[in-house]
């Protein structure tokens, strides 16, 4: 007998700051998953609420209440948009788990195109943008951060790494092996397939209110893709100083040679003092990039938590018709084995 606690379709949302907008993305979503025949009244909708300033868990709550398909965690803290989703892929039952921004600027209508590109084979598909409505400084950011990830990450070339994605459950389950409190979703996908697809979708304006994602979040996710999935950064560094030795050791066989050739070349304070600025800057920085990694691993040996759970909303029980048809079959079967003793009596 088939596992009825499963379902076809998963959608973990982060959720900051969108108090407006979620009744908004819930019946949209509603509207498109009832039409599409794979997932009909077989999908759930998971809002992780990581710890939002506004009312958006109270609003959570309500359509929870009003929805069956709908779930909510509330965490007791801020985590971020990667470890909020962690959270959610532990509770996602889909064959299928899809993630997208809270904001509608990804439309639940190109969730159909996401499903169809993953049922040819893929093992994740990624929302490509035709074109992005973002700041500036976002959407410099983002190429700068695509040209580093196929760098440390040998990502696919051409292949953009959007929030608006879909994953088959057995590269979720792969992805929550990871225990460390430092989540790149998209550097643990790269990990375990390059099985990856591509959909060209629209990018819409922000239905309402103000993005969360500050220039100090997007430092600090680039930190996490670049010390927790490669050791690119401590080999340039290496390399840094190798070459600044090997600058320092020409300079000091020239000037060994310039002082034999010429008695009268004046003592320069100035040229020691860039030469140690130089040289004490490059040891610092060495010294950095080595105490971010080996906080990182003391971080993880202490097993700092991914996320904290504050709350959920109640568990509810979702009617499929598939139930239905159990329940008959089980019906019947009683009925064939008490038959034949009534007849009997």
């Amino acid at each position: 007998m088939p596992d009825l606690s499963r379902l076809a379709l998963s959608i973990v949302i982060p959720v900051y700051g969108s108090e407006k907008v979620l009744p908004e993305l819930t019946a949209r979503l509603q509207a498109v998953l009832d039409q599409i025949d794979q997932v009909r009244h077989r999908y759930e909708v998971i809002f992780v609420c990581d710890c939002s300033p506004d009312h958006s868990w109270a609003v959570i709550q309500a359509l929870a209440a009003q929805y069956p398909w709908v779930h909510g965690i509330s965490l007791r803290m801020n985590a971020g948009q990667h470890n909020a989703l962690m959270a959610g892929f532990a509770q996602a039952r889909g064959d299928i788990i899809m993630t997208m921004d809270d904001d509608l600027q990804h439309s639940p209508s190109d969730i159909p195109a996401l499903l169809d590109e993953l049922a040819r084979g893929r093992d994740v598909v990624y929302a490509r943008f035709k074109r992005r409505q973002h700041a500036g400084w976002k959407i410099a950011g983002s190429r700068l951060n695509d040209l580093v990830a196929g760098y440390l990450m040998q990502k696919p070339k051409g292949l953009y790494l959007s929030p608006f994605r879909a994953m088959k459950a057995a590269i979720c389950a792969d992805v929550l092996r990871y225990q460390g409190p430092y989540v790149y979703v998209d550097g643990l996908i790269l990990s375990v397939t390059r099985n990856i697809g591509t959909v060209d979708v629209d990018h819409h304006e922000r239905y309402a209110g103000d993005s969360g994602y500050s220039f100090k979040k997007s430092v600090s996710l680039w930190l996490k893709m670049a010390t927790n999935f490669s050791l690119v950064p401590l080999r340039i560094t290496s390399f840094a100083g190798i070459c600044f030795a090997g600058l320092g050791f020409l300079l000091a066989i020239a000037l060994i040679i310039q002082k034999f050739t010429n008695d009268a070349m004046p003592v320069g304070w100035s040229s020691l003092i860039v030469t140690i600025l130089i040289v004490g800057g490059v040891q610092l920085l060495a010294l950095g990039m080595i105490g971010e990694y080996l906080g990182r691993v003391l971080l993880t040996l202490n097993s700092r938590p991914q996320y904290v759970i504050g709350d959920t909303t109640p568990p509810t029980r979702q009617t499929r018709p598939c139930s239905f048809f159990y329940i008959a079959c089980a019906a019947a079967w009683a009925w064939l084995l008490i038959t034949p003793s009534i007849t009997a009596h």
